[in-house]
């Protein structure tokens, strides 16, 4: 369902480009990284997967669930809520392995939140938490880093600006571009398996803020 929804509204919001490395091929059990930096990047990264014929499962914060007509939906396909900051934060990580297990690809936030600034610029992923390293050395699951841009031009800054930002950008259509950067096995002990798995998503969010930038100039 997520990802049928964003494969019909991210192209009234913005005209999305979807790159790859050479040769990418997203594997059955694959954890996709992906940087995080609006309210609107989980439904472009989506809508870019989609067009890669990927229909991953999410990992989202857990207040989803509780929306009326939205979490019964999350729990049914099998998304995974996020606790953050509780007890039942482990529980993700349990969900995501089981989800590896039965081969499909898992959607991940590894930074855990949204950067605090207001200003619609890009800048580089911030630090990841630890989720990515403990995920990968209980699965060995490959890792598949994406980068974003663009996704701040729909909607960041406070509430009103956000607002704001959405009713009016399917008449600004502003450029989105994702870049899905080559699989990766972590390697390592925790903080070595993390800080490759954020160079990685920096060196794919690097490559499509380029690609975005190339587009605009032409």
């Amino acid at each position: 369902m997520l990802s049928r929804i964003a494969r019909t509204l991210v192209p009234t919001v913005g005209r999305l480009a979807v790159t790859t490395d050479p040769r990418v091929e997203l594997a059955p059990g694959s954890i996709v990284v992906a940087n995080h930096t609006s309210l609107a990047d989980p439904a472009i990264v989506l809508a870019a997967l989609h067009r890669l014929g990927i229909e991953p499962v999410v990992a989202a914060t857990a207040g989803l669930w509780r929306v009326p007509w939205l979490g019964p939906a999350l729990a049914r396909e099998g998304h995974i809520p996020v606790h953050r900051n509780s007890t039942r934060a482990a529980d993700a990580l349990d969900l995501a392995a089981a989800a590896l297990g039965e081969g499909r690809i898992v959607l991940i936030y590894a930074e855990g939140g949204l950067p605090r600034r207001k200003d619609a610029g890009e800048a580089p992923p911030e630090p990841f938490r630890t989720g990515i390293a403990r995920l990968t050395d209980r699965t060995g699951a490959p890792v598949v880093p994406i980068g974003q841009a663009g996704a701040r031009r729909v909607v960041s800054g406070g509430t009103a600006k956000q607002v704001a930002g959405l009713a009016t950008a399917p008449l600004r259509r502003p450029g989105l571009h994702v870049h899905v950067g080559t699989p990766l096995l972590l390697t390592g002990d925790g903080a070595t398996r993390t800080a490759q798995a954020h160079a990685a998503v920096t060196t794919a969010w690097r490559t499509a803020v380029d690609r975005l930038t190339a587009r605009a100039a032409a």
